[in-house]
């Protein structure tokens, strides 16, 4: 066996997690090897294809947002979500209306939208992502075999799983982005609790030039879901906006996922009629409901599917994954550098693992949602022509549409979301707003995503946060005082923290952060805020506590 490769940090798992890691933390003067089982050719069954708009944010921080947008998927493509018996020969029951992405304005509280931009499409980005910070090393078709963790480090044993060859990596910490099988996860211990069977689903990816002028539903939708008279039993979406179709057969936990040749007659059945179709690739899976009890300890964490597994009801499976990697990336960064302390690497858990339980139980209500006309089948009447069939109906298809909005309509999901009791964060004493789902309020409270607001033409105050602490002086018009904040920056100095001082007049702002300084960490979430300024004591204990050094 050769020598042990040596690197300060192994990313275990190329999807879209394990890519982000290694980018951000390239970006941040971490060197980085990432081992994928898969060769990084195509990827055949793309298991997310949603950008919320707070991912959106974050890949507008990495420098990759016209990136994301040149892609490859059609955005001026519908992106509707409408609900019928079938495509051709059938009839629309409701919709829920959206620009497309290249006509979306930003959300009024962010200066993005959520964008449509599906696995095979997003893991190029993040792999060049990654590769162009000059710090990560990729090797794909290699596996962990083990690993041994030990007071300073990590050795795993891989393999290449052409040649067969054996070698090991000797790393600092160890990340675990290996999907809801985790190795990693099995090999510290770490259980799942939740629901480990909610569905079982097939995913058939077809290729269709016919499908899309043969629809009779007008105008076209991104993403059709299926009533028959047993209910809602498929989805249909078009992961190109062109060409390139995912049937979804959405079964029960007690009954098994299709075969090949009975999904392609389920296809027929959705569209209505024969038509010419080729399959691309088939898959059966289950949808789950867990969180794992511990994200990790010491020197190995984990991220991703390995850390919680969730309905794709509400796309919130690649969004929680990514919003943990933003939070873990600049933490490891900042222990790895010598100014992060003992706590900084455990509040990773103690913020993102309430979160993802709250992401993973809204998706099961989701999926609950749209599975709901199992329970209230629709009335007979309805697959009848005529008057009392369009009544039926338009009674139906009104019940369904007022059922399905929240999961449309998410940002106090994927936007709202707060480290309250974080031991990292210093709360200000106001008490905290209550959690929305479809609605967002923006807050700067300590815990809290720091508001965006725009301060010119495409800036916003979110542009400000990235890579340092950034401790925000803010003043108005009518007051243009700011406070002398050297005792802050020389703590920060004296701590090897990296801070930078910004100075903002402007009313708006003031409004939004409701304090006159306002300390922000590199993930653009809020640390601290005050109107006054610590003495020198106070100013330390604040810096040690943001840092993970704290008591």
């Amino acid at each position: 066996m050769k020598t042990p490769l040596e690197t300060p940090v192994l990313i275990i798992g190329g999807g879209p997690i394990g890519l982000a890691l290694a980018g951000d933390l390239g970006r941040r003067g971490i060197v980085s090897v990432l081992i994928e089982r898969q060769d990084g050719t195509d990827i055949l069954q793309p298991k997310m294809d949603l950008l919320h708009a707070r991912t959106m944010e974050i890949v507008r921080r990495w420098g990759l947002k016209d990136k994301v947008h040149a892609a490859g998927f059609n955005r001026d493509h519908s992106q509707d979500y409408a609900w019928v018996t079938a495509l051709t020969g059938g009839w629309e029951l409701g919709r829920e209306p959206f620009p497309t992405n290249a006509a979306s304005p930003p959300e009024p509280q962010s200066p993005e939208h959520k964008e449509r931009c599906p696995q095979n499409f997003f893991d190029p980005v993040l792999r060049e992502f990654a590769l162009a910070t000059g710090n990560a090393r990729l090797f794909h078709s290699t596996e962990l075999v083990d690993f041994e963790e030990t007071d300073s480090g990590v050795l795993a044993t891989v393999r290449n799983l052409v040649s067969g060859e054996t070698w090991q990596v000797r790393a600092d910490y160890m990340l675990g982005c290996d999907g809801g099988a985790s190795p990693v996860r099995t090999k510290l211990g770490i259980t799942l609790s939740g629901n480990a069977l909610l569905t079982n689903t097939t995913n058939i990816i077809f290729r269709s030039d016919e499908l899309g002028p043969l629809i009779e539903i007008a105008p076209h939708a991104y993403r059709y879901i299926f009533i028959g008279p047993e209910g809602t039993w498929a989805t249909i979406v078009c992961i190109d906006g062109r060409n390139t179709w995912r049937f979804s057969f959405v079964g029960s936990a007690d009954k098994p996922a299709l075969t090949e040749a009975e999904a392609a007659d389920g296809i027929r059945r959705a569209v209505g009629r024969d038509f010419s179709f080729e399959i691309i690739s088939s898959m059966q899976w289950s949808r789950r409901e867990l969180t794992a009890d511990s994200y990790g300890r010491g020197r190995v964490w984990l991220c991703g599917d390995s850390a919680h597994q969730l309905s794709p009801t509400g796309g919130f499976g690649m969004t929680t994954g990514i919003q943990e990697a933003a939070d873990l990336a600049w933490k490891l960064a900042a222990v790895i550098q010598g100014w992060g302390g003992p706590a900084l690497l455990p509040s990773y858990e103690a913020e993102r693992q309430p979160v993802a339980k709250r992401n993973v139980t809204e998706a099961a209500v989701n999926l609950g949602r749209m599975l709901s006309t199992r329970k209230q089948l629709p009335p007979q009447e309805m697959f009848e022509h005529g008057p009392a069939g369009d009544a039926a109906r338009k009674a139906y298809g009104e019940m369904y549409t007022e059922t399905m909005k929240p999961e449309w309509f998410t940002l106090g999901i994927t936007m709202g979301y707060r480290y309250d009791n974080s031991p990292i964060i210093i709360p200000d004493g106001t008490p905290p707003p209550p959690l929305e789902v479809t609605t967002y309020t923006q807050t700067a409270r300590p815990g809290a995503r720091a508001p965006h607001v725009w301060m010119g033409e495409d800036k916003s105050t979110i542009d400000l946060f990235d890579l340092d602490f950034v401790l925000l002086r803010i003043g108005r018009a009518n007051d243009r005082s700011l406070a002398d904040v050297t005792v802050l920056e020389f703590a920060a100095h004296a701590a090897g923290v990296p801070l930078r001082t910004v100075d903002l007049i402007n009313d708006e702002v003031a409004d939004a952060y409701e304090r006159r300084l306002i300390l922000v960490r590199p993930d653009g979430h809020v640390a601290w805020r005050s109107d006054l300024v610590p003495d020198t004591a106070e100013a330390r204990r604040i810096i040690d506590i943001v840092r993970g050094a704290g008591v």
